[in-house]
């Protein structure tokens, strides 16, 4: 996908990434859901956390959904957004370099993560010029 937006957002969890390019005025989104999102583990005997790996495919097409962005911030409520951070950093060093933060933000509907990375953006594109 070609955006012709420098912005993105994307609010990820283990189901789904929902992924907005925008600007000021207008916002385009994309939807990319996990292959088998109900297949989340969760035993309090089992050795490590008890959490199934995210599968890779999914973190893959979250990457490739923003790896056009100029800029990117990676929201979502629990630890899906590190796995994608780690996943981008692993496979796409030029898009690591892209990701302005990463950051908690628990079940918002669509128009409340576009304000928030509205409003984060604003502050942060006072110092941070909008090249690709």
């Amino acid at each position: 996908m070609t955006s012709p937006h420098f912005h993105a957002v994307i609010w990820i969890d283990h189901r789904e990434a929902r992924v907005f390019h925008f600007n000021p005025s207008e916002a385009d989104k994309l939807v990319v859901h996990a292959d088998n999102p109900n297949r989340h583990i969760h035993h309090h005997r089992a050795v490590g956390s008890g959490h199934e790996a995210v599968d890779e495919h999914f973190l893959h097409a979250a990457m490739e959904a923003i790896a056009d962005a100029g800029v990117v911030l990676i929201v979502g409520p629990a630890q899906t957004k590190h796995a994608l951070e780690k996943y981008i950093a692993d496979h796409n060093p030029a898009l690591k370099a892209k990701i302005a933060a990463v950051e908690t933000v628990d079940h918002p509907s669509d128009g409340q993560v576009v304000a928030y990375a509205r409003k984060y953006f604003k502050a942060e594109d006072r110092t941070t010029p909008q090249t690709r």
